[in-house]
């Protein structure tokens, strides 16, 4: 597992605001971990999959503070060496968000890159995230010999930066933000080279298609939802590991689905981070 995890502070309000000078006064606020790759390892680990996570994490408090929480979590937990950690400011209302960064990773070295690659390499399959470390793993890579599943969040079918990371998986997964036609967008992504792909759409569920045309659809879980924050990390999460237990497309869309609402259903990535922080 490769890609972004981070040092978030979460702000709830009432809505989202206007685009004008105005105060506001927040419902709740919390610092918890945040970051897709984050939050996928801390799901994989919980159902006992052996994960690695590498991650851009500098000597700064905030990395202090996220590296002692991963650990304690019970990741397998590799540094890339950052000058700076990630760190995010979302608000949050009635599970819209805006997301400003604080602050993102430095580049990577080279040989830190190599090393990446060298490690992942030596897994049965590989996760890499939407991250310019992770555009330079896939560059690297190629169309590797270990299977690579890539989470293309808001994809809408056309974005530059995607495509590479398109182009190299072997199983897609999105949600449908940004199109109107998500078995249309499966179909395009399949047209790509990816073996299967997966849309999440939210409380409406999620669908499947495979390379054949062959469908699948499951329903979102009933959750009294607390956070929306890291509920598709955990979907992927959750169909990976009942992939690897070798079940059907089905039965993975519907372990992902309970795998989401266990995230949902926490102010964290995941409810361990609650008696970690």
């Amino acid at each position: 597992m490769c890609g972004p995890a981070s040092w978030n502070q979460i702000i709830e309000l009432e809505r989202l605001p206007d685009p004008q000078p105005q105060q506001l006064v927040a419902r709740n606020a919390w610092h918890t971990v945040g970051g897709t790759s984050a939050g996928k390892a801390l799901h994989l680990s919980s159902l006992g999959v052996s994960t690695a996570l590498f991650a851009s994490i500098g000597e700064d408090q905030s990395g202090n503070k996220l590296r002692e929480v991963l650990v304690s979590a019970g990741l397998d937990l590799h540094l890339v060496p950052s000058e700076t950690t990630e760190q995010h400011v979302n608000l949050m209302s009635q599970g819209q968000r805006i997301s400003i960064y604080v602050a993102t990773p430095s580049a990577a070295s080279n040989a830190d890159v190599e090393a990446v690659v060298a490690r992942m390499s030596e897994a049965d399959l590989a996760v890499i995230d939407l991250s310019e470390l992770g555009l330079r793993l896939i560059e690297r890579m190629g169309k590797s010999a270990i299977p690579l599943w890539v989470d293309l969040h808001d994809y809408d079918g056309m974005t530059e930066f995607h495509q590479p990371f398109l182009g190299a998986a072997a199983v897609v997964f999105m949600n449908d933000d940004a199109t109107d036609d998500p078995w249309e967008l499966l179909g395009t992504c399949l047209n790509r080279g990816p073996e299967l792909a997966i849309c999440t759409l939210g409380p409406r569920g999620a669908m499947a298609m495979d390379r054949h045309g062959q469908r699948w659809k499951v329903a979102a879980r009933e959750v009294a939802v607390v956070d929306t924050n890291g509920a598709g990390d955990a979907f992927m999460a959750g169909f990976l590991a009942a992939y690897l237990r070798a079940e059907s497309v089905q039965e993975c869309l519907e372990a992902a689905s309970d795998s989401a609402a266990v995230a949902l259903s926490s102010r964290h990535l995941h409810p361990i981070i609650e008696k970690l922080i």
